[in-house]
């Protein structure tokens, strides 16, 4: 099976910025890979019964046997994929995660899912964009990858780490017409954030560090994210923060900080 839509790959699309990615990439008339570690039935099912065409996919981003499967199901039912928006990640909730108390197991958590299934998935879709004409990346990093964060080590480095790999992509790869990209979202009302959001005291410090005084919703994060894939022809290896205003604020950090 073929399709004339434009395929892209959304990970971490069981829910929040992934989900709205999806929904919005389809809206926008993409053929859509909903792909998360748990799948994506509920995605798929908002899209296909808005009219849109979605499948979807378990797939731990971390595991490189995983993306291979993926794509040769892609390839076999699509024929390829145009673009990628690599969502998927985790922040360490299980145990410390300062520079001395973070343990090796942690470590290798988040920088497995956040830093190395964004490679892994550049590395599995590159070869296909190559063959079609090109394509578009859009990795999701953080305000963490801009400064520290307290208890938040294995988060900043992962971050870090995507947009070094998403600034290297776009180098290697702009010739061959794919443009990379990342985008950093500040406090966005996911489950990932709810226990500090629904707390009535952090969750008013959280929307006050926001020069607009509230704080991010999926879909505006899912419309920057389909701007790049769909519009951004001349952007390449740029981090786009969509974040409030929190960056330029100067940020408030108050009690746990991982909410970004």
């Amino acid at each position: 099976m073929t399709t004339e839509k434009k395929v892209a790959i959304v990970t971490g699309a069981y829910g929040g910025i992934g989900q709205a990615t999806a929904i919005r990439l389809a809206a926008d008339g993409y053929a859509v890979v909903a792909a998360d570690i748990q799948g994506a039935d509920d995605t798929v099912a908002t899209i296909t019964a808005d009219g849109g065409t979605a499948v979807s996919e378990r797939l731990d981003v971390s595991k490189p046997a995983e993306w291979a499967a993926l794509m040769a199901r892609v390839t076999e039912r699509f024929g390829g994929v145009d673009a990628l928006a690599s969502v998927a990640g985790v922040v360490n909730r299980w145990s410390a995660d300062t520079v001395v108390d973070l343990t090796e197991e942690a470590w290798d958590k988040v920088l497995g899912v956040d830093a190395k299934g964004v490679w892994l998935g550049m590395q599995a879709v590159i070869p296909s964009m190559i063959a079609r004409g090109g394509g578009r990346i859009v990795n999701v990093s953080s305000l963490a990858a801009h400064r520290g964060l307290q208890g938040l080590a294995s988060y900043t480095a992962a971050k870090g780490a995507v947009e070094a790999l998403t600034r290297q992509a776009a180098v290697e790869y702009g010739r061959k017409g794919i443009l990379v990209n990342s985008v950093a979202p500040g406090t966005i009302e996911t489950t990932i954030n709810a226990a500090t959001l629904a707390d009535p005291v952090a969750g008013a410090a959280s929307r006050a560090t926001t020069t607009i005084g509230r704080w991010g919703q999926p879909p505006e994060l899912a419309a920057g994210i389909a701007f790049l894939i769909r519009e951004g022809s001349f952007v390449s290896g740029q981090c786009f923060v969509i974040d409030g205003g929190w960056e330029i604020a100067g940020g408030v950090e108050y009690g746990d900080s991982r909410t970004m």
